[in-house]
């Protein structure tokens, strides 16, 4: 899977599943003030990345997420690291 492709998924479930605008997904977008995520948003986000992406996801992955950005740049590392095994 490209990384063009997993960004586009990951836009695709943030406009149907939570209802964001899609013209606020840009990457400096906080997922909290821009996109207007709560904390039990986060909860679905995982539940979403999980079963899009096939891979475990641990409540601290994240506490280092802030932005679509650094959301994107982690189910990036992580499905590229489940493609090499």
């Amino acid at each position: 899977m490209t990384n063009t492709e997993i960004i586009g998924k990951i836009q695709s479930f943030l406009i149907t599943e939570f209802e964001v605008e899609e013209e606020k997904i840009v990457p400096e977008a906080n997922l909290k003030e821009t996109l207007g995520l709560d904390s039990l948003d986060y909860i679905d986000v995982v539940v979403a990345i999980e079963s899009i992406f096939g891979f475990k996801m641990q409540p601290e992955d994240l506490t280092n997420i802030a932005t679509f950005h650094d959301l994107c740049d982690f189910v990036i590392s992580r499905v590229n690291a489940k493609e090499l095994i």
